[in-house]
């Protein structure tokens, strides 16, 4: 009997620590308890190394912020910073003085105003955009990606990088510690022995260590020479290219920029760079002046658990929050946060044509049924739901209006919101807002309409896997 008394003191004990340690945030600490009840030693032991605030380590959070500061105000001398909201393009904005604000407050990204964009819709074509920029590398290219595949696209890109390196350029190369794990130690090897720098965002056994396996950067960024830049959805590898059976077709949204958001981006990518290897690099070289004759207006907003603001998040409730027409959602994760999901569930109601398109194939099965589980509630309140038929859709989009466009790293899901390092382009001129609703509009032909009678009617069993993978959705 004794030690069944001890195991329940240590089990109460487990409990209250996990709910002082989070009640900030009531949906994880759900997650957390239903862990503990179903293991409750080893759900604790997972607690531990997996769920550590980073925003505690106020060392580790500090050391993006004093690099930006040395170089911010020569940025924002180079770059043609919208200071107000009658200088908007869009205007859209000069009727929304709140979004503007919350958006110019935001990030250490201002909206920039000189820029060009083009949008990517699949692998091919944005591989072939980036290997041809890399071509005509004359200073530098820096890459990084949250996964990086030692396949026939990930050799491509490693030719390349490396002829460049030979040639003088400098190149620099960040892989996610976990998402990359994969990678063979010889396909690193020869990067490093060809000149590539290499480092690795938290390899896996470190961010064991050190109890941050679950913060994981999910950026995918391509610079060259501080004069053209890549961001959205695509990593390095062969499935992109639709080559995996299992997956099919693989659709997807990236987006080349030059200009002035260039600067932004690059300033991303240095941080990251001193987080993942430790090098400290003020180097205003590294942000040339560009000869952009483009006029679009582009903010990047960068966010993850080492910031203060969880920029995108705010962003994506900012705009749901003013939208008087449509909501037009693509993401292959569905998991919002409360606030988001009311805000979306209060624009339908309130008559906004309010459309998400989510995979009809999952590459996980969990996140599918966790998604589901927030589908119906929303139907009732008039939000229609669509699932991507042609292969896989794993494109990041989000359209308010005709106000924003948005293209980048983050899934609708609360681990991009809070616990990934994430990128996103804000994207405010009319013409590639269009090209976003062009893309969504071919994407809703290769779509199936969730039908709101035959949801409700799906089995009892399918509901409670539905209802317990939302209980674990936050930590997903």
């Amino acid at each position: 009997m004794l030690w069944l008394l001890l195991a329940l003191i240590a089990f109460i004990c487990q409990m209250a620590a996990v709910l002082l340690l989070e009640f900030r945030n009531p949906s994880k600490t759900v997650a957390w308890l239903f862990i503990l009840f179903c293991l409750p030693l080893v759900g604790f032991v997972l607690y531990f190394f997996m769920a550590q605030d980073y925003q505690h380590r106020l060392k580790i959070r500090n050391r993006g912020t004093r690099l930006f500061q040395e170089i911010k105000e020569q940025l924002w001398k180079k770059a043609a910073v919208v200071q107000q909201a009658s200088d908007m393009h869009n205007d859209e904005f000069h009727h929304n003085l709140r979004l503007f604000n919350l958006l110019n407050h935001l990030s250490e990204s201002p909206i920039t105003g000189c820029n060009r964009s083009k949008v990517l819709t699949d692998g091919e074509e944005t591989y072939a955009a980036m290997l041809q920029a890399m071509e005509k590398a004359k200073d530098h290219i820096h890459v990084e990606f949250y996964i990086f595949r030692h396949d026939t696209i990930g050799t491509k890109f490693q030719d390349v990088m490396i002829r460049k390196a030979k040639e003088g350029v400098k190149v620099r190369l960040i892989c996610d510690g976990l998402g990359s794990y994969k990678l063979k130690n010889s396909f690193v090897r020869r990067f490093k022995e060809s000149g590539v720098e290499v480092h690795f965002f938290l390899p896996a056994m470190i961010s064991v260590l050190n109890r941050r396996i679950n913060y994981r950067n999910h950026r995918k960024i391509v610079i060259v020479d501080g004069i053209v830049g890549f961001l959205g959805g695509i990593n390095v590898g062969d499935d992109y290219l639709g080559k995996y059976q299992k997956m099919g077709y693989w659709r997807d949204t990236h987006l080349e920029v030059e200009g002035d958001a260039v600067y932004f981006l690059q300033n991303v990518f240095l941080q990251d760079w001193k987080l993942a290897a430790g090098e400290k690099i003020v180097d205003l070289s590294l942000f040339p002046k560009h000869h952009c004759t483009g006029e679009e207006q582009v903010q990047i907003l960068s966010s993850g658990p080492d910031m203060t603001w969880n920029a995108i998040q705010e962003m994506c409730f900012g705009s749901i929050s003013v939208a008087k027409e449509r909501i037009w959602i693509t993401t292959p994760y569905f998991i919002p946060d409360e606030g988001l999901f009311e805000a979306i569930k209060t624009a339908a109601v309130s008559g906004v044509d309010v459309r998400i398109i989510i995979p009809d194939k999952a590459d996980s099965r969990l996140v599918k049924l966790a998604s589901l589980s927030y589908v119906e509630d929303l139907l009732t309140a008039g939000v229609r739901f669509y699932e991507y038929k042609k292969g896989f859709i794993h494109a990041k989009v989000l359209i308010v209006d005709d106000l924003i466009g948005s293209v980048g790293t983050a899934n609708m899901d609360m681990r991009s919101f809070f616990c990934n390092f994430e990128l996103t382009a804000v994207l405010f001129d009319k013409e590639p807002i269009k090209r976003l609703v062009s893309d969504f509009e071919e994407d809703l032909r290769n779509s199936g309409l969730i039908d709101t009678q035959k949801f409700h009617e799906r089995g009892r069993l399918q509901k409670v896997t539905e209802i317990l993978s939302r209980m674990l959705s936050p930590l997903l």
